[in-house]
């Protein structure tokens, strides 16, 4: 008799359900044929002497815990709606199972932000449409920005390890460690679980494909604009930099939330991102949670090799570098030095200039190609030679009424199938509701077979068998080849010769 029935029988109200989890019991609600569970703790509070410490297992309770409401959001200098607190660390499920034995796909949701923002409440990544096609979403809150990846020589002494600065991942890890043990009690299947994210939540699962410690903490991945392939920082220089808030750890961990947020952090965020450079506040190449960088690990076969697909959207960099201060040739030209010095002929030849009304336009193509676009094409190459169950996408969609985009992130409220709830710009019709379905259909097939193919899509090869395919979700849903690979290419052998130099 599973949990949900045993909750039934012994008088819970129809609208609440209990299910006994590793660290106690915990009831939800339903809506419809739906039950939902949020802001179950799977880690210790993070805070006083834990913050800046991998997390730790939660207290375990004996009363059923009432689960209906989101757990606070990571705090963050971009406040989201609702509440902020550093006891974040909470995990949430939407279920259509009916017993315990059902063993549904799984999939679990990692939320973007850039690394210093984000949250699993939003409105627009609610996880009931899924759960209506069958599958058990769960989605979490990790650390984020200087309280998910502040490096120190003082906490690398601390640690057992010998490091410090990938907090969140750390919290990730413990997360899917949580799915696995608990995700049968929802009816899910612990070895049948997709994990699946935006921007960092995408480049986490790369990181995670990459280290070690993930080993058999997810069986299949889909990365939505992973911003991937790209150099880390290394746990010395992450260390220098982090030092600069601060010598006294102690006393760092004595600062309120705000403090840390208002007068530290800003200190360790640059004005621009450099385009081919370590970024801090982000994690860094520690020795332990990540031994290396993901090109060389994954160059090497040193990976995860899950069934994986990968993709874009159009316009990943307008938006992202509308404030930039690079408007004219010659900021062009101080760009291209920064981050091309030695490849400049490479550079002009893949991101032509004529005049100074071109600047604004390739800035944002040379931004998406560096951040995006690249590490997407790069890591459906090389995972396809291990693992044949690659596929990649390109979201293309423009919504009625936008002047530009796709943007980065845009394709989240069409695979959630929430355009509803999104703030999106735009009016969307009938040709956004049919992608929607087509996407999240897909995405659903993927996480029960490791094959989106099916429904009313076109034939989508894998990447092993035609290498630069691609289902571009557009207007009209149709295979392509070769989105921006002369860009991709000319990327691929800056950082070949880097890495040979």
């Amino acid at each position: 008799m599973s949990s949900i029935e045993t909750a039934s029988r012994e008088g819970t109200p129809a609208d609440l359900s209990v299910v006994r989890t590793t660290s106690g019991p915990v009831s939800g609600s339903k809506s419809g044929d739906i039950h939902s569970f949020k802001g179950i703790p799977y880690a210790a509070p993070p805070v006083g002497p834990l913050r800046w410490r991998p997390p730790q297992p939660p207290a375990s309770w004996q009363d059923v815990r009432v689960s209906t409401e989101f757990g606070p959001a990571p705090p963050q200098n971009r406040s989201p709606v609702g509440k902020i607190d550093e006891d974040c660390l909470s995990m949430n499920v939407w279920t259509p199972a009916k017993r315990a034995d059902e063993k549904l796909p799984v999939m679990v949701w990692i939320h973007g932000g850039g690394f210093q923002a984000g949250r699993s409440s939003e409105p627009r990544t609610d996880g009931e449409t899924f759960a209506h096609k069958g599958v058990v979403l769960a989605s979490f809150n990790y650390r984020v920005g200087v309280l998910g990846f502040l490096a120190h020589p003082q906490l690398s002494r601390e640690s057992e390890h010998g490091v410090s600065g990938n907090y969140a991942l750390l919290d990730q890890m413990l997360a899917l460690r949580w799915v696995k043990d608990n995700i049968a009690a929802f009816g899910g299947d612990p070895d049948r679980v997709t994990i699946f994210g935006v921007s960092a939540g995408s480049a986490s699962i790369a990181l995670l494909m990459a280290s070690p410690l993930a080993k058999g903490l997810f069986d299949q991945v889909i990365l939505e604009s992973p911003g991937t392939f790209r150099p880390l920082f290394g746990l010395k220089e992450a260390e220098q930099k982090g030092q600069t808030i601060g010598d006294d750890i102690e006393a760092l961990r004595k600062l309120s939330v705000e403090d840390i947020l208002n007068t530290k952090q800003p200190m360790l965020i640059p004005a621009m991102r450099g385009l081919t450079t370590p970024r801090l506040l982000r994690p860094i190449r520690d020795g332990w949670v990540l031994p290396e960088d993901e090109r060389p690990a994954f160059r090497a076969g040193r990976f995860h090799a899950v069934p994986t697909l990968v993709g874009s959207n159009l316009d990943e960099g307008t938006k992202l570098t509308a404030s930039w201060t690079v408007k004219t040739v010659a900021d062009w030209d101080r760009l291209i030095d920064e981050n091309f010095a030695r490849h400049r002929e490479g550079a002009a030849k893949a991101y032509p200039i004529a005049s100074d009304a071109d600047v604004v336009t390739t800035v944002a193509e040379v931004f998406a190609d560096t951040q995006f676009n690249y590490g997407t094409w790069a890591l459906a190459q090389v995972v396809a030679g291990k693992q044949p169950k690659v596929f990649r996408y390109l979201f293309s969609r423009r919504a009625p009424g936008l002047k530009d985009g796709p943007h980065h992130g845009d394709e989240v409220t069409y695979v959630f199938r929430s355009l509803k709830t999104s703030g999106q710009q735009g009016n969307f019709d009938a040709t956004d509701e049919r992608l929607a379905s087509e996407m999240q259909d897909a995405w659903v097939r993927f996480a029960t077979n490791g094959d989106p193919n099916g429904g009313s899509l076109p034939n989508w090869p894998s990447v092993r068998t035609d290498a630069n395919a691609y289902m571009d979700f557009g207007d009209t849903t149709r295979l392509s080849h070769g989105w921006r690979q002369k860009q991709v290419e000319f990327l691929e052998q800056v950082y070949e010769a880097e890495a040979a130099a």
